[in-house]
């Protein structure tokens, strides 16, 4: 029996001559996770490269008169999801360009599904409150309108064909493929949808 309990009392305190192992390894390892994901926040985004349209139903969008501006917006449903097309300065791949070289006219679709987790995604005109709500302030040369996921602060740039360019989402916003018909804008096809969080 006393041999028993000098045992106990050894391997309690061997166990207390170690306790640091555990604050020192749970340290260690939350620093490691952070890195990970700060490295794949930060460097993990993937570029949009050539589009991918599948084709789908011929559908009406928008009126070519109500995007006169440069980035007026117009929201749409299309394959069954929340979409928004744009009036954009310059061309963008996989958006469509119409008119001659002295009145050109470019456009640019995209899912409004937030590629991180599925939340939705709206137009943020004001750089200051992608600043404040979002904390991120576009590069000098990127300082116009920027889709937002209000959900995790994930940012998208409409002029670099909807890519990821701040926040936890790394995958672009699938593009929907765009046609002029006659003074209507339609919905031809759509990028597939990515699997949520990669």
């Amino acid at each position: 029996m006393s041999r028993l309990k000098g045992r106990r009392i050894l391997s309690r305190r061997a166990l207390l001559e170690r306790w640091w192992v555990l604050p020192v390894a749970g340290t260690v390892g939350a620093f490691g996770y952070m890195g990970w994901y700060g490295s794949r926040v930060l460097l993990g985004k993937r570029e949009a490269g050539v589009p991918q349209f599948v084709a789908g139903p011929p559908q009406r969008v928008a009126i070519l008169a109500e995007l006169e501006q440069e980035w007026a917006e117009v929201n749409f449903t299309y394959d069954r999801r929340p979409c928004t097309v744009l009036r954009v300065p310059h061309s963008v791949e996989g958006g469509l360009s119409v008119g001659g070289p002295s009145d050109e006219q470019h456009y640019a679709a995209y899912s409004r599904i937030c590629t991180h987790l599925g939340c939705t995604v709206n137009l943020v005109r004001d750089p200051e409150v992608l600043a404040f709500a979002f904390n991120y302030r576009p590069p000098p040369e990127a300082k116009h309108p920027q889709l937002g996921c209000r959900c995790h602060y994930s940012v998208f740039d409409p002029l670099q064909a909807g890519e990821a360019v701040f926040g936890k989402a790394n995958g672009p916003l699938p593009r929907v493929r765009l046609e002029v018909r006659g003074n209507d804008l339609y919905a031809t096809g759509i990028e597939s949808a990515p699997k949520l969080g990669e």
